[in-house]
């Protein structure tokens, strides 16, 4: 294995006093693994997240705990960076048992009644008719039936037992961390920075070898993007910070990969108002021109769900573009188009 990967190997690595980080697998899934970090507090463990609810994930995560002392009935609560499955399901199936307490920014509400009410699938629905993918559409019926298999039978969601509101401090035995909202990957994602350690749990919000995908949500915002770029530039008003990122190695600084990713959509935005001012008229039609991954891969050659996540971030790209004024756009029908400026 490169040492690019080498990160997701099982196992526990300390990354700083009474901080222990623990990879739990991600079957089928591009991202590999995502980091669950554990905290010693006077009370027992506090965690930043809780991987996915899959039994080997419970498995991975009970030898890690294990390792450094500990079991499940020690972790007195759950913060959590976002509602993605892989961060969040694991600490509600934990919680029915244990009785853990779980955190979890407030501006996940909205996603969090739509995942509870049912209704994710009409509104993906509706986000790919906007974007011109009936194609896609075809495609995800015939693969998954009406739903993907994780949607079907038990819902791994429950609400938390606490929203965090706005900037807050979090008091724990040795430390006191601060959450701060950073919507943008989704509406709700929230960070936690221990600044006596000068670390920055970054969830999804900094990464350090992709992108994060912008708006993967049921309850999506106007201008995900939009909202991920501030929110970069917030982060850029704290100290430079050690990165504990959850998915990838930790370390590197905050404030340089901020600047990586702050230039990667200025060029983004860039490829992507060329592309329809070349003739491409829908979010679709864009993502078809356009590179994906580091590897400039084809539309193509991306699977079915990476072209989703491929035409979201496209539609992401374009309405920032409309709103600055780089490209306009209309409405014929169900699906928006778009054109350039004259």
């Amino acid at each position: 294995m490169s040492d690019r990967h080498a990160w997701i190997e099982p196992g526990v690595e300390q990354v700083g006093p009474g901080v222990h980080r623990i990879p739990l697998p991600l079957p089928n899934d591009g991202l590999r693994a995502v980091n669950v970090y554990a905290i010693e507090d006077s009370d027992g463990l506090v965690l930043i997240d809780s991987g996915w609810a899959l039994e080997e994930a419970r498995t991975q995560l009970e030898k890690g705990l294990g390792e450094i002392g500990y079991d499940f009935a020690d972790v007195q609560r759950f913060l959590v960076t976002h509602v993605h499955r892989d961060h969040y399901t694991l600490a509600v199936q934990l919680r029915r048992t244990f009785g853990s307490k779980i955190s979890l920014g407030a501006g996940e509400q909205p996603t969090m009644d739509a995942i509870l009410e049912g209704g994710t699938e009409l509104a993906e629905m509706r986000r790919l008719q906007r974007w011109g993918a009936q194609e896609l559409l075809g495609k995800l019926a015939e693969a998954y039936g009406g739903a993907p298999p994780e949607r079907k039978g038990e819902n791994p969601y429950e609400q938390p037992d606490e929203w965090l509101h706005g900037k807050v401090e979090i008091p724990l035995g040795s430390r006191t961390l601060l959450a701060v909202p950073t919507p943008g990957h989704t509406r709700g994602h929230v960070v936690f920075l221990d600044a006596d350690s000068s670390t920055l749990f970054s969830g999804d919000h900094i990464l350090p070898h992709i992108t994060p995908s912008i708006g993967v949500e049921s309850a999506r915002p106007e201008l995900p993007l939009g909202d991920f770029l501030d929110s970069l530039q917030l982060m850029q008003t704290y100290p430079d910070l050690r990165l504990l990122p959850a998915h990838g190695p930790v370390g590197g600084s905050s404030h340089q990969r901020i600047d990586e990713l702050l230039r990667h959509h200025d060029e983004r935005l860039q490829q992507t108002a060329e592309v329809v001012r070349d003739g491409a008229g829908t979010a679709y039609e864009a993502a078809l021109k356009l590179g994906w991954t580091r590897r400039n891969k084809d539309f193509a050659d991306l699977d079915l769900f990476n072209q989703v996540l491929a035409v979201g971030e496209t539609s992401a790209h374009l309405d920032l573009l409309v709103t600055r004024g780089e490209l306009t756009a209309a409405q014929n029908g169900d699906v928006v188009e778009y054109s350039g400026q004259q």
